[in-house]
């Protein structure tokens, strides 16, 4: 049987990297999934490559109220419930140091990483079924600090505070919530901090990354999204209010 058999996801951030490849084994393992994200584009073309009735999208700014209650209720009127939401849209801000950080990418940063988790809780837990899965996108930066990205590390502990406390208030309807934490990945925002930090040489950041992490390598987006998988299928059904990690060795080198 396939491990989310009728069960009705949703996903923040769902026309990126981590997005859509959990998008793509949520579907295979029997899903119907919603794609929330910022480009009616990037989400079209995400419709297009899975050839599914299966998989809706709605174009939503996580950050705002209005529009995170929007994509709630068009999730319920497509798909008539919610079982697993998958609360991962983020940003990784400009790279700076604390005493240059211009305040409107702080401003920007806090507002989709942590507002955006914040009201994503606020409006779709209680909506879900008994027993749901709410899996949380934090990072290796939730769990220590990287110089030059103090907004991201910032926002990306603060949801490891709304995790605990909301894996507290809805446990007595069996909702588990559980964030993830990824090292780095090979995907376009990793590209954006390499070149952040190093405009003319960005390839000599990834060799230092690689060489922080014990395994030498970043990890790929499907591999995030089977531990996300894991964690939205029965599977994972006593797990709740912990800090999944998955960095290759990161935190330990």
């Amino acid at each position: 049987m396939k491990k989310l058999n009728n069960k009705v996801a949703i996903i923040t951030g769902g026309a990126g990297g981590i997005g859509l490849s959990t998008a793509e084994l949520f579907l295979k393992e029997g899903a119907k999934v919603m794609l929330v994200d910022l480009s009616e584009t990037d989400l079209q073309k995400a419709i297009n490559q899975f050839h599914s009735p299966n998989v809706a999208y709605c174009v939503a700014n996580v950050s705002l109220l209005k529009e995170s209650k929007k994509y709630v209720a068009e999730t319920l009127s497509k798909f008539g419930k919610i079982d697993v939401f998958f609360n991962n849209a983020g940003i990784e801000g400009k790279t700076s140091s604390i005493a240059e950080y211009p305040e409107t990418d702080f401003d920007k940063v806090i507002a989709v990483n942590l507002k955006g988790v914040w009201l994503g809780c606020q409006h779709v837990i209680p909506k879900m079924t008994n027993g749901g899965s709410v899996i949380i996108t934090s990072s290796v930066a939730g769990l220590k600090g990287f110089k030059n990205l103090g907004a991201y590390v910032a926002s990306k502990h603060a949801v490891v505070g709304i995790m605990r406390v909301a894996a507290l208030e809805f446990a007595d309807r069996k909702i588990r919530v559980n964030t993830v934490h990824p090292g780095p990945v090979n995907n376009r925002m990793m590209r954006a901090i390499e070149a952040g930090m190093s405009p003319e040489q960005p390839e000599e950041v990834k060799k230092a990354f690689e060489q922080a992490i014990l395994f030498g390598r970043y990890a790929e987006s499907h591999e995030i999204g089977n531990l996300v998988l894991f964690l939205a299928s029965d599977d994972s059904k006593y797990i709740t209010g912990t800090t999944q990690l998955i960095d290759g060795g990161m935190l330990l080198n």
